[in-house]
C-alpha cells in the first residue's frame, strides 16, 4: 500500500521550490486550505440550512446577484488571510474595492491574494459543481505599510502561486507554485487533502469543446468557424467532438484538465471584453494551464502578459489543451 501524502506535508517537502522561501507562503497555502475545508462544508449542507441556499438579497460589483454562500466563502476566506499574518491585502470579486488589512502583523505581511471565493455561484440551488479560485503575488509595496491598489494590478507572469478548489463529487483542491501542478482530494474522513493526481499534465489535444453556443452569432466570426470545425467530420478527430459546458468555469477547466478539451469565453458585440474577470478567474487558470502544458489566451494575447488597469477588469479567454486553443487563434485571425 502506498504512503498517503497530505497537503501540508507535500508543502513543506516543497518549500525549498517556492521563490523567496521562508515559511511564510507554505502557511499561507495551508491558510487556504483549512479555509477550503471550511467551505466544502457549508457547501455540503447548503440544501439543509436556510441562511446558506438562496439569494442574499444583493448584487456585487459585476452586477450579478449574490447568493448567501458568496457571501460566507468570501467572508471565510477574508478571515483565513488577515488572521494569517502572510496576507497584508486581498481583492475579491465579491468586493467593490481591495481591502489592506491593518493590523502590524498584516502590514508585515509578503503576499496579497486576489480571489473569486465561490465560482459559478449561480448553480448552487441546482446542486451543480462549484469552486473557488485564487491567485498569489509578492507584495510590490513597503513592508510594514498598508498594502495598495499597485500591488493588486499585478501583470499574471507575476504571480507566485495559484489555484482552485472544486466543490463536486469530491472536493479537490489543485495548485501550482511555478514548478508543476499538483491535486489533492479531501478525505472526509481524516478531514485531510490528500495527493491523488500528482504532476497533473493537460492533454495536448481532446474532443471536448465548452462554450455558450447562444452567442455564437454576436461573436468573432472565427469562433463560430472554430465550432463549426468541432463539429465536423473534417476536424483532426475525423468525427464531431462533443459540445459540453457546465457554466461553472472551475468546473469546465478542471475536466479539460484531465480529459483534454478547450474552454471558449470570447467577448462580443454587446460585451466586447467578455465577461470573466482577468484578475480573480483568467490570470491564476493561465497560470495553472501553462503550467500543466496547456494554453491560455484573448483569443490574439497571451494572457498572463495583460497588464491590468483596474480591478475587475474583463477579459475574453479561451483555454485549455495547447493545440486546440492555437486552431481557434487560427482561425481568430
Amino acid at each position: 500500500m502506498s504512503k498517503v501524502v497530505t497537503l501540508n506535508e507535500f508543502i513543506l517537502d516543497r518549500q525549498a521550490e517556492f521563490p523567496f522561501a521562508s515559511g511564510e507562503l507554505s502557511r499561507l497555502l495551508s491558510d487556504i486550505a483549512v479555509a477550503a475545508k471550511i467551505v466544502s462544508r457549508d457547501v455540503r449542507k447548503a440544501g439543509l440550512v436556510d441562511h446558506i441556499l438562496g439569494a442574499h438579497g444583493n448584487t456585487n460589483v459585476q452586477g450579478e446577484e449574490q447568493q448567501k454562500l458568496d457571501v460566507v466563502a468570501d467572508e471565510q476566506f477574508i478571515k483565513a488571510f488577515e488572521n494569517g499574518g502572510e496576507v497584508c491585502g486581498i481583492a475579491s470579486e465579491e468586493n467593490d474595492d481591495y481591502v489592506a488589512f491593518t493590523s502590524e502583523a498584516a502590514k508585515k505581511g509578503k503576499y496579497v491574494v486576489l480571489f473569486d471565493p465561490l465560482d459559478g455561484s449561480s448553480n448552487i440551488d441546482v446542486n451543480v459543481s462549484i469552486g473557488t479560485i485564487f491567485s498569489i503575488y509578492r507584495r510590490t509595496s513597503d513592508l510594514g505599510s498598508e498594502a495598495t491598489l499597485e500591488d493588486m494590478l499585478q501583470a499574471g507572469d507575476k504571480q507566485i502561486a495559484a489555484g482552485y478548489v472544486l466543490y463536486g463529487s469530491s472536493t479537490m483542491l489543485v495548485y501550482t507554485t511555478g514548478c508543476g501542478v499538483n491535486g489533492f482530494t479531501l478525505d472526509p474522513s481524516i478531514g485531510e487533502f490528500c495527493l491523488s493526481h500528482p504532476n497533473m499534465k493537460m492533454p495536448e489535444t481532446g474532443r471536448i469543446y465548452a462554450m455558450n453556443e447562444g452567442n455564437i452569432d454576436i461573436c468573432n466570426p472565427g469562433i463560430k468557424d472554430y465550432v463549426k470545425y468541432c463539429q465536423s467530420f473534417e476536424n483532426d478527430k475525423g468525427a464531431p467532438y462533443s459540445g459540453r459546458y457546465i457554466g461553472s468555469l472551475v468546473a469546465d477547466f478542471h475536466r479539460n484538465m484531465i480529459k483534454g478539451g478547450i474552454y471558449i469565453y470570447p467577448g462580443t458585440t454587446t460585451s466586447p471584453e467578455g465577461k470573466l474577470r482577468l484578475l480573480y478567474e483568467c490570470n491564476p487558470l493561465a497560470f495553472i494551464a501553462e503550467q500543466a502544458g496547456g494554453l491560455a489566451t484573448t483569443g490574439f494575447d497571451r494572457i498572463l502578459t495583460i497588464k491590468p488597469e483596474r480591478l475587475h477588469q474583463r477579459v475574453p479567454f479561451f483555454v485549455g489543451s495547447k493545440k486546440m486553443v492555437e486552431k481557434a487563434m487560427s482561425l481568430m485571425q
